[in-house]
């Protein structure tokens, strides 16, 4: 039986777009279905590069002009990875030529644009995802599912970091094509949106929404030299962020993220106390989820560490040999798997728009709260 082809139109060549495109041809090799990912079109504005790109990763063809792309009917999803400040537009020119999407997280730099995104797929109905691709580490995806059987009871606490140590010289420039994730115009905010994001995703998912926040931010370098005009400019992201918060089960979160911690380039890490059992996870160490269980005997309790390889773990059976682990690439593979059995099941898949919407309005809460020094309320997101 012939698969049904899902044909796709990538917009972004850089790094992300070469994440997502080693996930299109994995899911092809990995994980068979009735659906098979056709690389159609990759669009960029540098046509040499983008040709270049289409080239080493398989795509039919090019374009240097979005809207071009997404009015092609070869077209049947479009895969936002640009940055932040055109996620909005894209996004809803993609809804309204009825395509289905997945887009780069953070959804939008603010909620309100995220809102107008998700009020856009919804009324085109169209299936979509934001690539929040820690939520599909295989070790994070058991931490779910160990949380989500209630082994844990009562949760008490969560918290996570996300640290890196790359922008402390006062001579790296800001904005342009490299550095964009400096520049607050596009960008939409520094560590909160870009790191936080992803911490705050995960914890959304694991242990529901968050209903209030604290937060400091700090701008340790206060201008730098824009790489473009050449000229110095105020540094308009946050460069470090900390915050508190309550989560609407109860329970107790503290999230610290910066690119001022030296020694740190991705320091990804989080933990979740509750009544019986606590989990730990590290991005460094991503195949390995740690768990204390008190129900253990005495002589015997304290931390295992599970080695997430098995064929019964997620996704795990599809690959290689118990004990081989996986790595960072897989969870976009694994993102796509899950998009595609939602197809199947004719169910929303996750994480959604909306997902990536609530995620938005922490980030906006913890600026706020940052600004005005006070706990400040988190919308919520109507599911």
């Amino acid at each position: 039986m012939p698969k049904k082809q899902i044909r796709i139109g990538l917009i972004g060549y850089s790094f992300m777009g070469r994440a997502h495109s080693n996930a299109f041809h994995q899911v092809n090799h990995f994980f068979p279905s009735k659906y098979e990912l056709v690389p159609q079109a990759v669009c960029g504005r540098d046509a040499k590069k983008v040709k270049e790109f289409a080239d080493r990763w398989g795509y039919a063809s090019t374009e240097t002009d979005w809207k071009k792309l997404i009015a092609r009917d070869d077209i049947d999803l479009i895969d936002v990875a640009t940055p932040n400040n055109l996620h909005h537009d894209q996004v809803i020119a993609a809804a309204q030529a009825g395509k289905m999407i997945w887009c780069e997280k953070p959804l939008a730099r603010t909620g309100k644009e995220a809102e107008d995104m998700v009020k856009a797929v919804a009324k085109a109905k169209v299936p979509n995802m934001v690539w929040y691709n820690y939520r599909r580490c295989p070790a994070v995806t058991l931490a779910k599912q160990i949380i989500d059987s209630g082994k844990l009871g009562k949760i008490f606490h969560y918290r996570a970091n996300f640290l890196q140590d790359w922008t402390i010289s006062p001579e790296l420039p800001q904005g342009g094509t490299g550095l964009w994730r400096l520049d607050a115009k596009v960008a939409g905010s520094g560590v909160t949106g870009d790191l936080l994001a992803h911490c705050i995703d995960t914890a959304l998912w694991l242990n529901g929404d968050i209903a209030d926040v604290t937060a400091m931010t700090e701008t340790f370098i206060k201008e730098r030299t824009h790489s473009e005009t050449g000229k110095k400019q105020k540094v308009s992201i946050d460069d470090a962020c900390s915050f508190m918060c309550r989560f609407k089960n109860g329970s107790l979160g503290l999230f610290e993220s910066t690119r001022y911690a030296r020694g740190h380039k991705a320091l990804y890490t989080f933990e979740i106390n509750g009544e019986h059992m606590s989990l730990k996870w590290d991005l460094h160490d991503l195949h390995r989820l740690q768990i204390f269980d008190h129900k253990d005997d005495g002589t015997e309790r304290g931390w295992k560490s599970v080695h997430v390889s098995d064929g019964d773990h997620p996704y795990c059976g599809n690959w290689w040999v118990p004990g081989l682990q996986l790595g960072y690439e897989h969870s976009f593979t694994h993102a796509i798997v899950e998009f595609l059995a939602c197809l199947d099941k004719r169910k929303k898949p996750t994480p959604s728009f909306k997902d990536g919407l609530a995620t938005d309005y922490v980030v906006d809460a913890v600026l706020g709260s940052a600004k005005t020094r006070k706990w400040t309320k988190v919308k919520q997101v109507k599911r």
